[in-house]
């Protein structure tokens, strides 16, 4: 029997971080799927698909050319000017090559709004370098035609080796208070959901805006407190901070591109998985 082709080559930048990694290890067993890494790892070193790129020296558009993907995954971290460079090589790379940009984009588009959740097709607007940094990128995919890509906003990811988790788990280590902003209200993702959501993305070449966040609303305090009691520490200090008297929202939710409901999951679904592991 003839071995089935991949229907996709998929590069991912960045992908010895956090989201990277965990999108290769989901996209691998399906696509030819290769990774940008910058910290090395032994992991990285002996995976042939994994290739070294450090955006302040190496030229990206001859991995580009060498490997032809068909879909790039921006999960790329960094100084923001380097970024900026690499995603115009990206966005002329793709313009003249069959090829899409999957990129990973972040509610904060949306900080300087406070009163409501934010929905695809909003206007944005930020109060923060992190967020008008992300729109700058988001503005530059958006004067490609819409079928060459994809921009998925993202709310704050957790999962079991994320790094608000270890973070989290270090506090509690050396005693130290964890900051709860008490009148933020917020919605949350995992590692694990944004990466069956991407996947499903692909499958069905999908293209446009979508909001990937969990199905409820929480608060920032409330749902730390919980986290608390899933660790097993239900007596964790806690720092309350209040940069306001009223309640503000960060949350992204979708309106115009649902995917299927079983892609979405909630963030007591997360805590309750999270507890048993």
């Amino acid at each position: 029997m003839l071995e089935r082709t991949p229907k996709h080559r998929i590069l991912i930048l960045g992908g010895s971080g956090f989201l990277g990694e965990s999108l290769y290890k989901e996209l691998c067993q399906y696509f030819k799927t290769y990774a940008t890494y910058f910290t090395e790892h032994s992991r990285h070193l002996k995976n042939k698909h994994f290739i070294h790129y450090d955006m302040g020296i190496d030229e990206l558009y001859p991995i580009l050319k060498t490997l032809r993907p068909t879909i790039i995954i921006s999960a790329i971290r960094g100084p923001f000017i380097q970024q900026v460079y690499a995603h115009e090589c990206l966005v002329d790379y793709t313009q003249h090559h069959n090829c899409r940009i999957i990129f990973l984009s972040s509610a904060n588009v949306f900080d300087a709004y406070s009163k409501f959740p934010s929905f695809e097709n909003d206007k944005t607007l930020s109060n923060s370098i992190y967020g008008h940094f992300k729109i700058k990128i988001e503005t530059m995919l958006m004067r490609m035609p819409v079928e060459k890509w994809v921009i998925t906003r993202l709310p704050m990811v957790f999962g079991m080796q994320s790094p608000k988790i270890i973070d989290l788990k270090e506090h509690l280590k050396n005693d130290i208070p964890i900051e709860v902003f008490p009148n933020l209200i917020m919605n949350i993702t995992t590692d694990k959901n944004l990466t069956q959501q991407i996947h499903y993305i692909i499958n069905q070449d999908l293209h446009g805006i979508f909001h990937l966040g969990s199905k409820d609303l929480v608060h920032h305090d409330y749902f730390y407190k919980d986290l608390l009691t899933a660790v097993h520490h239900p007596r964790g200090k806690i720092k309350y901070v209040y940069t306001t008297n009223d309640e503000r929202y960060l949350a992204v939710l979708p309106k115009d591109n649902k995917l299927p409901d079983h892609l979405y999951m909630t963030a007591q679904e997360f805590l309750e998985d999270f507890e048993i592991q």
